[in-house]
């Protein structure tokens, strides 16, 4: 598949430092992007873990797929979800091993949203509140569900999107990767076409501009021009949390 991206991250106009960290590879058409948290310096190394080892064990099962043979994962029949499952899952693990051996990271983890384009088909791997949107025939459909409180209660039907948006808890995350050893990730794929495109982002966007005006940015924006403009809106309302977003356009499905 022929994929064009951009992406951008920002420290926002709250924070001192950026915990966010986003990774575009067009050879494998894997993006990703993963907001962290916890301990001294430990949100920064858990979301730069986490993408670092997802973009590594990814690799190594497209180069060599038969090096370490792991039911499911690799074997012919497997799909890429599966793939993006086990990635996740080796991200997590390494990260609370990690934090286990050090004091100081103690408690880190990090949300996580991936997708990895092929034959027509994108996977979209998500644990946490990042998010991923599917753009078709210009309208705007989040694919990933929230790993939060308020959209367990929103899901509940306890409280509405408008209550969750200044509710107390909305940052309170029910799921991430490396805080426990083990974590599930929701795996879902979608067919896609010439102009689909497929946005990612950290939580420092969707809390800061509302989705009618991301989906009119998106929409109506270059790629580039668009990730840079729905930074310079995030920051423009407040800029509460670090932001980074990816924009993936299907050029060619059949590529």
């Amino acid at each position: 598949m022929k994929i064009a991206a951009y992406g951008l991250t920002d420290v926002g106009r709250k924070r001192t430092k950026n915990e966010d960290s986003f990774l575009i590879n067009e050879k494998l058409n894997l993006y990703m992007v993963a907001d962290g948290m916890g301990g001294h310096s430990g949100g920064e190394f858990a979301s730069r873990m986490a993408v670092s080892t997802i973009e590594e064990v990814l690799k190594g099962l497209e180069d060599d797929p038969e090096a370490t043979v792991i039911s499911g994962v690799n074997s012919e029949e497997a799909d890429h979800g599966e793939r993006l499952r086990y990635a996740v899952e080796m991200a997590s693990s390494r990260i609370f091993d990690r934090s286990v051996y050090d004091s100081a990271l103690k408690g880190m983890g990090t949300t996580t949203v991936a997708a990895l384009f092929d034959k027509g088909q994108v996977y979209v791997a998500n644990v946490g509140d990042s998010r991923a949107y599917l753009f078709h025939a210009n309208k705007m459909t989040q694919v990933t569900t929230d790993h939060s409180i308020v959209s367990e209660q929103i899901q509940a039907g306890v409280i509405s999107r408008e209550e969750a948006k200044k509710h107390k808890l909305k940052n309170i995350i029910t799921r991430s990767v490396g805080y426990q050893e083990a974590v599930e990730a929701d795996i879902k794929n979608f067919d896609v076409h010439m102009g689909d495109k497929i946005l990612l982002c950290s939580d420092g966007l969707t809390n800061m501009i509302d989705e009618i005006e991301i989906e009119q940015i998106v929409v109506n924006m270059a790629i580039r021009e668009a990730c840079k403009k729905l930074i310079e809106r995030a920051n423009e309302n407040g800029g509460d949390d670090n932001i980074s977003v990816i924009i993936a356009e299907v050029l060619d499905p059949s590529a």
